[in-house]
């Protein structure tokens, strides 16, 4: 109820200029304590000379960020221009084989980037989980699976395995966890594949086609193999209308974001302030909820960008690849909350909904969520704040069952049911203000640290109580009321949308 429901117009201005006016007092908050800190000792580190015009240094405390832009741009650039010309000539003339060629290129480039015992590795565990396929005991795929993730991912057996591989540059580690545990997956998403079709297997040339697709392979997304092989095995190779001028269109706007977000690092040091408690602790309340809350936006964008120019070519190869994140300013519910889809539809297709199943009853859901979490724990590495994270997470996701369930009981859902569609519209959106900050408290945690999260937590809900906590949560249950209404504008138009394909 109330997801179509229209709020009066001047009701919705009113909200949008309170947000408006919370994000610029908080912003040049945060613009003079960034200011303040430039030539800080504490801050030497996190923040470097930037570009000379602008006189300001740069915030270059997310060294992943820093070295695709500055160090391995140009190698990046090169393989993956390599990869869409390679990829286009064999559109255009073997459009059958196209698999094959790309599966080509991408040993090719594995094996010049890292060297031969990398791509040993590799293969040796694509292998196994291939053996282990062949049984088709789901089960058994699973505990393969998630044994040869562990060995990258539990030490000592990762040092081990990563010992073998000599060389030292930059992101040799980045890349090498990178591409080591998407094939798990990919594997894995093989394998369970393979168990689910009725008559024989798929080949081990399947397996391989589909893990040295170069763009997929050191950062994802990873796409389920279903997919992968019903759209590479396409020969027909056909855009739909103006697919093209998207594709142009989007690789613009992922520049313009990274050319954005290294000017935005001149002005707002969101990265580095977090690294100083006793500097944090001095901010307003304001402040410190915004600093907070666009840390959470700017690894948002940060995975937007990676994954859209990685989608860009993907879709140049005529593939529909999974789409980047859902805007974290767009999220106030737990089930939508993730920073990489394709992992996210990768743990929803092969533990959470297949657990879970219509995630109706109280009992299987929290099963699969526990499950899909302590999955999701072991990919991102064992330590005690993926442990918190997952936890706090879990229980997130839980709750929101859980209050669903219990205001779906029959006197309150009597009473919503007197209720104007406008007014349960409000008064959900009141709830889902609070869920919002669940979010953003439960996942600087893990981006941040968790000393950081709990000096945020306890400076807006304990130190700022009253006064902080509820204007904070008053300009978030503004936020949602906006949401909320581009999610009713998206219902109505995909609405309008059904009913005119009705009638053609």
């Amino acid at each position: 109820m109330g997801v179509k429901a229209m709020l009066p117009s001047y009701e919705l201005g009113f909200y949008a200029l309170v947000v408006t006016c919370a994000v610029l007092y908080s912003g040049s908050g945060i613009f003079e304590a960034s200011r303040d800190s430039m030539n800080r000792k504490a801050f030497r580190d996190g923040i470097k000379p930037g570009w000379h015009y602008f006189g300001r240094k740069m915030d270059v405390a997310d060294f992943e960020w820093v070295m695709w832009f500055t160090s391995f741009r140009n190698i990046i650039i090169f393989a993956l221009s390599g990869h869409v010309l390679f990829g286009k000539i064999c559109s255009m003339t073997v459009p059958q084989h196209r698999a094959v060629m790309y599966m080509i290129y991408g040993v090719l480039a594995v094996l010049g980037s890292m060297g031969l015992v990398y791509l040993m590795i590799i293969l040796s565990h694509c292998l196994l989980l291939y053996s282990v396929a062949l049984a088709k005991q789901k089960w058994l795929c699973y505990v393969a699976g998630l044994c040869c993730l562990a060995s990258f991912k539990v030490e000592p057996f990762g040092s081990w395995q990563s010992g073998f591989v000599t060389g030292a540059f930059d992101l040799q580690d980045v890349l090498f966890y990178g591409g080591c545990t998407f094939t798990i997956m990919r594997c894995m998403s093989f394998a369970l594949e393979s168990s689910q079709k009725e008559e024989g297997i798929y080949s081990i040339f399947d397996l391989l086609k589909y893990n040295f697709y170069l763009p997929f392979f050191f950062f994802g997304p990873v796409m389920t193999f279903d997919q992968f092989h019903a759209q590479v095995s396409t020969r027909e190779l056909r855009r739909k209308d103006d697919e093209m001028k998207s594709i142009r269109v989007n690789a613009l706007l992922h520049v313009g974001a990274i050319v954005a977000v290294d000017i935005f690092f001149h002005f707002f040091y969101i990265l580095t302030l977090p690294s100083d408690l006793k500097f944090v602790n001095r901010l307003s309340d304001w402040s410190l909820a915004g600093l907070a809350y666009s840390n959470l936006v700017y690894d948002w964008v940060k995975a937007a960008v990676m994954f859209g120019v990685i989608n860009t070519i993907a879709r140049l190869d005529h593939l529909d690849p999974p789409q980047p994140p859902k805007c974290i300013t767009m999220l106030y519910i737990f089930a939508e909350t993730h920073f990489d889809r394709g992992i996210n539809d990768w743990l929803c297709k092969y533990v959470y909904d297949h657990i879970g199943e219509n995630h109706d009853n109280i009992l299987k859901e929290l099963v699969a969520s526990i499950t899909t979490f302590a999955i999701t724990t072991l990919w991102l590495g064992p330590c005690q704040v993926v442990y918190i994270w997952s936890l706090v997470n879990c229980f997130g996701l839980n709750f929101e069952l859980w209050v669903q369930k219990f205001f779906q009981l029959g006197p309150f859902a009597k009473l919503e049911a007197k209720l104007s569609g406008a007014m349960s519209r409000r008064i959900r959106a009141a709830f889902g203000a609070v869920n919002f900050w669940a979010i953003v408290l439960y996942n600087i945690l893990a981006l941040n640290s968790l000393e950081f999260a709990l000096l945020v937590t306890k400076r807006l809900l304990v130190m700022g109580f009253p006064e902080s906590t509820l204007s904070i949560w008053f300009i978030t249950y503004c936020g949602v009321q906006l949401i909320k209404e581009r999610e009713r504008i998206l219902a109505i138009q995909e609405e309008e949308k059904g009913d005119k394909a009705k009638v053609e």
